[in-house]
C-alpha cells in the first residue's frame, strides 16, 4: 500500500506543478531508451526543482558535476536570469557527448551549455571562473574531494546542490554501510554537517537532495 500510495501522490504532484518542457521530456525519454542507467536521468519533478532553484539563487556562472544525459543542466539553463549567464558542466563518460551535444542543441537553452569532456579535478581548476551556483552529481566515492574542490570557486553566499545525498537510504543500513560508494556519501554528508562555513538541508526527494548555502566570510 505503501508503494501504491507514492506511485499516486506522485501523479498528483505531477498533475499539480509545471509541465515538463518537450526537450526535456525528450530527453528523459531517449535516456531510458538508449541507456542503461536511465534512472540517473533528474526527471521532471526534480528537474522543476532545480529549475526552481536556479531562479530563485539567480547565479550569473553555474557549475555543474556530472552531465550524464544533459537532462539537469538544461534545467540550470532554464533558470538563469538571462542569456549572459553560463552554465558550466562536466561529463568524464566521453561516450555520453555526442547524445548530450544533440539534445542541447534541440533546447532553446543549450546555448547557455558550455559542455566539458573530462575528469572534473582537472577541468575546474583550468576555468579559472568563480561560481554562484553549484551542482553536484558525479562519482559518489569522490564526493568530498568534489566539495573541497569547489568550495574554492564557490562566491561568499553561493549555494551547492548535491545528488544523491540519502543514497536510496543507504547512509543508514549498516549492511550497506561498507560500500564504496555509500561510504562516500556518508563521508560528505558528515563533512558538510561539520563544515562551519555553510547552512545546509537534506530534502528527502527521490534519493535525497542537499542544499548548501557558503556563509559570507567572517573578516
Amino acid at each position: 500500500m505503501f508503494d501504491k500510495m507514492n506511485e499516486e501522490l506522485e501523479e498528483y504532484i505531477l498533475g499539480h506543478i509545471d509541465a515538463e518542457p518537450e526537450p526535456l521530456a525528450r530527453i528523459d525519454h531517449d535516456t531510458h531508451v538508449q541507456n542503461y542507467y536511465w534512472h540517473m536521468c533528474s526527471g521532471h519533478l526534480q528537474g522543476r526543482l532545480i529549475k526552481m532553484l536556479t531562479r530563485m539563487i539567480r547565479p550569473r556562472h553555474v557549475l555543474e558535476l556530472g552531465t550524464f544525459s544533459g537532462y539537469s543542466a538544461l534545467c540550470l539553463a532554464e533558470g538563469l536570469p538571462d542569456d549572459d549567464c553560463r552554465v558550466d558542466t562536466i561529463e568524464i563518460n566521453d561516450e555520453q557527448e555526442d547524445f548530450i551535444r544533440e539534445h542541447l542543441a534541440l533546447s532553446p537553452y543549450g546555448h547557455r551549455v558550455t559542455l566539458h569532456i573530462g575528469d572534473a579535478c582537472d577541468i575546474v581548476p583550468r576555468l579559472g571562473t568563480r561560481f554562484d551556483l553549484v551542482f553536484i552529481d558525479a562519482n559518489k566515492r569522490q564526493y568530498v574531494e568534489y566539495y573541497d574542490l569547489v568550495m574554492d570557486c564557490l562566491n561568499d553566499g553561493g549555494f551547492i546542490i548535491a545528488d544523491n545525498t540519502l543514497w536510496a537510504g543507504k547512509v543508514v543500513d549498516p549492511k550497506a554501510q561498507r560500500e564504496a560508494q555509500t561510504q562516500g556519501i556518508i563521508a560528505f554528508n558528515d563533512r558538510v554537517a561539520a563544515d562551519p562555513r555553510v547552512e545546509r538541508v537534506i530534502i528527502p526527494l527521490r534519493d535525497g537532495l542537499t542544499l548548501i548555502h557558503k556563509l559570507p566570510s567572517q573578516q
